[in-house]
């Protein structure tokens, strides 16, 4: 592992694997705001319109388990073959999805999706821990971040005009040939590096992928609760007791608690995830169904929010350790709230779709400030021997916090029966989310070795 400052993340020893890991972060964010934009179209032509949220909530729950493989391996190891396994799988999800002629084979597309994102995600995390110095990790990260800049200037656009002009499934079927070309970097550079931790984590690791079963089986069956009937709330209630038991040994010990510190961060990031994606998924789905926007006008909605993602990223990258962690939660919180409660208002008076893009913006903001200082936060409270468990409890955090969320806004559609009524309880849940997510974001803590971190 490195530990010298070198000459940045851009220096000739790193170059080749900072250009390989921006693209495939690239590439992840140009999937991930094209499907959101395509999706209603796709749900439309496969007839699925009852499996939307869980092709989402799906990917997301599904993912919690790549994670766990993936930190447990790269503890053990070099993080170059989970990297190499969770891109094979994101790849054949990707081509799954794209031939699908059914909307559950999509579903099932999606799932490996979720499993090859989730590994990819840790694996990465470890590599930046492992290839770059402390004092490099802020930067990298918001490289990471503003790596969505391209993808939120084209991403949306270009995936709605994919789907009216052409077809929806080479929104899939493209990235999946990207892709690999992009792990090609990475690959070249990472395989001549010595990576591997000097002292392997030996704790076992079966317990924890079991666990991590549960969670993803529970989030599947939270994302179904409304095909039960009148036994709709009995399984939102045990599907919702059964996610908080299993990710308990996934994360740090309090998180369900929001104990200082470590638990905080990794409890703040799944609560400001699930508030912004449960939330997302229904905004190209409300100027699609209710204002009667085209897929390439609904995706430019999400345009402006990903564009102030990567400034609030800059920020934070530039000026975070002076604002310190306590400032970006409240900050942060407060641009999320805000988006989502003007989402909430405008679908429920039918205001102007220009003043909902508008104040989505404002979700982008704040987590372009918080995501990054989050990853930060996470690293400084590791050691190389938990450097994996650590980073997969953020990205399981993360990916449990998402499908809960959206599984649950999928369940309040449901049963309001659809219209504005509907878009406007899925955005108020989001903001009451976003809200409670300042309980552990004013608990941020001190790095693990004592020092304080800037508050």
């Amino acid at each position: 592992m490195n530990t010298s400052s070198g000459s940045g993340i851009w220096s000739s020893r790193t170059v080749g694997v900072t250009v390989g890991a921006i693209a495939l972060i690239f590439l992840a964010a140009l999937e991930s705001l094209a499907v959101t934009t395509v999706m209603p179209v796709v749900a439309a032509e496969l007839d699925g319109a009852a499996l939307y949220a869980v092709a989402f909530s799906g990917t997301f729950a599904a993912s919690v388990i790549g994670m766990v493989a993936s930190g447990a391996w790269c503890d053990r190891a070099s993080p170059l073959g989970p990297l190499a396994t969770a891109v094979g799988l994101f790849v054949l999800g990707l081509i799954v999805a794209g031939i699908a002629t059914s909307m559950p084979v999509l579903v099932i597309g999606r799932l490996l999706q979720g499993l090859g994102a989730g590994g990819q995600t840790v694996a990465l995390y470890v590599v930046v821990a492992r290839v770059y110095p402390a004092a490099q990790h802020g930067r990298v990260f918001a490289a990471f971040a503003a790596a969505w800049v391209i993808p939120s200037l084209i991403g949306p656009v270009l995936a709605g005009a994919v789907a009216e002009f052409l077809h929806w499934r080479w929104v899939f079927l493209g990235v999946a040939v990207l892709t690999l070309a992009a792990f090609a970097l990475v690959w070249v550079r990472l395989r001549t590096m010595q990576l591997a931790t000097e002292h392997p984590e030996p704790a076992r690791v079966g317990a924890r992928l079991v666990w991590a079963v549960v969670v993803a089986v529970a989030a599947l069956a939270l994302s179904l609760a409304h095909e039960a009937g009148p036994w709709t709330p009995v399984v939102v209630a045990v599907a919702a007791v059964a996610i908080a038991v299993a990710i308990r040994p996934l994360v740090p010990r309090g998180t369900l608690g929001a104990a200082r510190g470590l638990p905080s961060v990794v409890l703040m990031r799944g609560m400001v995830a699930g508030a912004l994606f449960g939330a997302e998924v229904y905004l190209p789905y409300l100027l699609i169904a209710e204002y009667g926007l085209s897929p390439v006008w609904a995706g430019a909605g999400l345009t402006a929010a990903a564009l102030l993602w990567a400034t609030g990223s800059a920020v934070q990258g530039r000026w975070g350790d002076a604002l310190g962690s306590t400032r970006i939660a409240i900050v942060g919180i407060a641009l999320l709230a805000s988006a989502t409660a003007i989402a909430t208002a405008t679908a429920a008076w039918h205001g102007l779709p220009a003043v909902l893009v508008a104040g989505w913006a404002l979700a982008g903001a704040g987590m372009g400030l918080m995501y990054p200082r989050l990853s930060v936060l996470t690293l400084s409270f590791s050691s190389p021997q938990n450097q994996g468990f650590n980073s997969s409890a953020l990205s399981i955090s993360e990916a449990v916090g998402a499908a809960s969320v959206t599984a649950l806004l999928g369940v309040a559609f449901a049963a309001v029966g659809g219209g504005a009524a509907a878009f406007a309880t899925v955005f108020a849940l989001a903001t009451a989310v976003a809200v409670a997510a300042l309980v552990p974001g004013l608990r941020l803590g001190m790095v693990a070795d004592g020092a304080h971190l800037p508050r």
